[in-house]
């Protein structure tokens, strides 16, 4: 024979796990509202940081400004406000997402460095991009960069090993101020 089911043995849980939730959902909710400037603010720190890596001989920077395809650059000025280089963020597809990178350019569209600003890539494969010994493979080049798995002499750049999809990423978001740079300036200053 068949036990006839209380209503309250249902009932009971479903309210007490809709209260869970309803209560986690509040607290998360009160969290993000606290935490979303601090977080934003950082954000626009990590960036003002980055600049001065890709650009350390500037003293400031221009207003930021968008470009075609989710190019953003500022002017690099120095003591006197010349204009002494550009300071470009772009971003192309990885393997684990979208790999956003701040690139620093001279006045002749010579690169001065590359800083990663964010990533998902995996750790220990595409995560090396972070790695100076592969950003360095960025400084004094110019044009249009290709991705190498042996080379990092004239326009290639040698991937990471067991990394190419990020080291393309890489170097596609390097591409993409690059050709910026062209077209806003002619490719001379």
């Amino acid at each position: 024979m068949k036990k006839k089911m209380n209503p309250k043995e249902v009932l009971i849980p479903t309210v007490a796990l809709l209260l869970i939730c309803l209560i986690a959902t509040t607290l998360l909710a009160l969290t993000n509202s606290v935490t979303a400037e601090k977080i934003a603010l950082n954000a626009v720190e990590t960036e003002k940081s980055s600049r001065m890596l890709v650009m350390p001989e500037a003293s400031s920077f221009g207003e930021v400004v968008s470009r075609d395809g989710g190019v953003t650059v500022c002017e690099a000025l120095d003591a006197d406000s010349n204009t002494i280089g550009y300071v470009y963020t772009a971003g192309a597809k990885g393997y684990g997402g979208t790999v956003s990178v701040m690139i620093g350019l001279d006045t002749e569209g010579t690169i001065l460095g590359i800083e990663i600003l964010s990533h998902g890539e995996t750790p220990g494969l595409g995560a090396n991009a972070v790695k100076p010994e592969f950003k360095n493979r960025f400084v004094g080049k110019s044009g249009t960069l290709t991705v190498n798995k042996t080379s990092n002499d004239g326009q290639n750049i040698q991937a990471i090993t067991a990394a190419t999809i990020t080291s393309k990423a890489v170097t596609s978001a390097v591409n993409m101020a690059l050709a910026d740079y062209e077209a806003m300036t002619g490719g001379v200053q």
